[in-house]
């Protein structure tokens, strides 16, 4: 059984109580179309478990497969500074076929960011390192595709559809 290395902490994106009894992670790549497919089921995963879930994200860009896999997480991480990960992240995901600068540009309007410091900020790799941090847990933790979860620190190696994950979280939660 694989374990996750990283625990979650402080530096992750959380939405969930901080004291709920499961902790679901994901790494995902927002070009990935399974992770775009998983992405509104996790949603319905936290509406069901409402606080007795914590849900986190990492980044996991698969950039040898998703030429805009990195660029997409690195808006991410410039709308987090921003104090808006989490808008960026569903839109990110909501708008997967569009990957690219104009989306980005787009959606960082959109959530009232300033889009030129945005540009820069990839222009430079200001985000680069964060999502190399992200990427290099997920090895440590033996992820090698997206998305992989993670279950109160265990892998999760079933299915990623809606039945399974709670089923597997239903489990968590009973031992913890």
């Amino acid at each position: 059984m694989s374990m996750l290395k990283n625990p979650v902490g402080s530096e992750d994106h959380i939405q969930g109580d901080e004291d709920a009894p499961c902790t679901l992670v994901e790494y995902g790549d927002y070009e990935c179309p399974h992770c775009g497919a998983a992405h509104p089921v996790i949603k319905r995963v936290e509406r069901h478990f409402g606080k007795r879930l914590r849900f986190a994200f990492r980044n996991f860009p698969l950039t040898q497969i998703h030429a805009n896999a990195q660029s997409a997480a690195e808006t991410a991480e410039f709308a987090a500074n921003e104090g808006k990960f989490w808008e960026m992240h569903d839109l990110l995901f909501e708008n997967q076929e569009q990957l690219g600068n104009d989306l980005y540009d787009e959606l960082a309007a959109q959530l009232g960011l300033d889009v030129a410091k945005l540009q820069e900020a990839l222009e430079n790799g200001a985000y680069t390192r964060r999502v190399r941090n992200d990427f290099t847990g997920g090895v440590r933790s033996g992820v090698n595709g997206t998305p992989t979860f993670f279950i109160n620190g265990q892998r999760h190696n079933g299915p990623a559809d809606f039945d399974h994950l709670v089923k597997a979280i239903e489990a968590a939660i009973t031992r913890s």
